[in-house]
């Protein structure tokens, strides 16, 4: 960068990166930023009309939703489709299969388990924050920073906004670095800026998320976990909005799809083109919430071939239960015990029809603590993923997003990842 705040990084420091200047010392610019509290948003009637149809689409998602036995599963796997794919997007890579594995067995997960776990805590956290009627204050985003942390290997940094330049890039220093966000003393005065933009009704609610998480990308207030905390800001935002007071839809698993297009539209956000942005983030919307409907509608197909292949009597333990597999997708004998309210021996026999109609499938192969986990649903949660990747013009579909694993991890970190912990963001 030519412009910003100039800043000198001092040398004589071991270093992998930078050669010469890293041991001489050398000067880099950091983001200057700007405020955006009072700021006034003006986009094109382009963008407008995109805003305004995909916000009419999240509305339909929530006041005119699926059938009422299908909410509860229908908010769970959006939530979990949504921390997938935000954790994806900054290198953390788990299939929803492992995800459910991990939830059932916490102390069994492995690292990258336990911080999409974090993800879906911080997740859960922005949705109630949103609902509360208080204000949203510094204090407020880095309790989600301190959720998303909490129990994983990086708890000593949960919560607490960064003290020192960071930046975004491969290497132990600023050299060459793709962006350099604020310096860290701007860091909570921005940080104040947007919470007073987000308490703003001013704006559309769609164009109000995608300003303050590119705005928040752009102050990078975190050592780690900047990406996920700024997608969590928007599920805040638009539940608080009351645009989505039941259903966010995924849109981190369409900007997960459509990674170059998304990293672009954050740097079209740091050259002041808030328009295009805005533009980029509202079609990703709309094409998060028409899939979301669709993903409602292969749920209750799945649940009626489910009930076609067991035929279980109206009311009994295994007909309850296929009610819940979506939600609860793994699951042993106790966790039935509790969900069903029954006895063990009503529970086990449930399970014992399901299982011998292929509904569900033991993944234990033991015989004390024994689990099962439901047919089918994971298949169509990555069937779901790649519609959501597909280009409606396309003739055949893409690989889902977590199949498309060849970019290298400094593209991956070009707009959301943290030079100073280079391995996520």
């Amino acid at each position: 960068m030519a412009d910003g705040i100039r800043r000198f990084w001092k040398g004589g420091q071991p270093s992998l990166s930078g050669g010469r200047a890293a041991r001489e010392g050398f000067f880099y610019y950091a983001f200057q930023g700007w405020k955006i509290a009072s700021a006034d948003v003006t986009l094109s009637s382009e963008t407008t009309q995109d805003l305004a149809r995909s916000e009419s689409l999240v509305r339909q998602l929530n006041d005119d939703p699926p059938r009422s036995d299908t909410l509860e599963s229908l908010t769970h796997q959006l939530l979990r489709s949504e921390a997938v794919a935000s954790s994806r997007i900054e290198g953390l890579e788990l299939s929803h299969k492992n995800l459910a594995e991990a939830a059932f067995d916490p102390k069994l997960a492995s690292a990258n388990a336990a911080a999409v776990l974090g993800n879906v805590r911080a997740m859960e956290e922005a949705l109630k924050l949103g609902s509360q009627k208080g204000p949203i204050t510094v204090e407020t985003i880095t309790s989600i920073h301190a959720r998303l942390f909490r129990g994983t290997r990086d708890e000593r940094i949960a919560g607490h906004v960064r003290t020192s330049q960071n930046w975004i890039g491969h290497g132990d220093n600023p050299y060459k670095a793709a962006f350099v966000p604020v310096p860290e003393d701007d860091v909570k005065p921005f940080l104040a800026d947007l919470c007073r933009f987000v308490r703003r009704d001013d704006l559309a609610p769609l164009a109000q998320a995608a300003i303050a998480h590119a705005q928040f990308e752009t102050i990078h207030p975190f050592d780690d976990g900047n990406g996920r905390v700024g997608r969590a800001l928007v599920h805040l935002i638009l539940r608080r909005r009351g645009l989505a007071p039941h259903y966010v839809p995924p849109i981190s698993l369409v900007l997960a799809a459509n990674y170059d297009a998304y990293i672009a539209g954050l740097t079209d956000y740091r050259n002041r083109n808030t328009d295009a942005w805005c533009g980029l983030f509202s079609r990703a919307t709309g094409i998060a919430a028409e899939g979301a409907r669709q993903l409602a509608t292969d749920i209750d197909d799945l649940k009626a071939h489910w009930r076609e292949q067991s035929r279980p009597r109206a009311s009994s333990a295994a007909a309850n239960l296929i009610e819940l597999l979506p939600s609860h997708p793994v699951f042993d004998l106790k966790t039935a015990t509790e969900l069903l309210r029954v006895s063990d021996e009503a529970a086990r026999l449930g399970i014992e029809r399901l299982e011998e109609s292929g509904v569900v499938k033991e993944v234990t192969k033991r015989k004390w603590g024994r689990a099962w986990e439901c047919v089918g649903l994971f298949a169509l949660l990555d069937n779901f993923e790649r519609r959501l990747a597909t280009d409606p013009d396309a003739r055949t579909p893409r690989a889902s997003p977590r199949d498309t694993r060849a970019k290298s991890a400094e593209r991956r970190h070009a707009a959301t990842g943290d030079a100073s912990r280079p391995a996520k963001s």
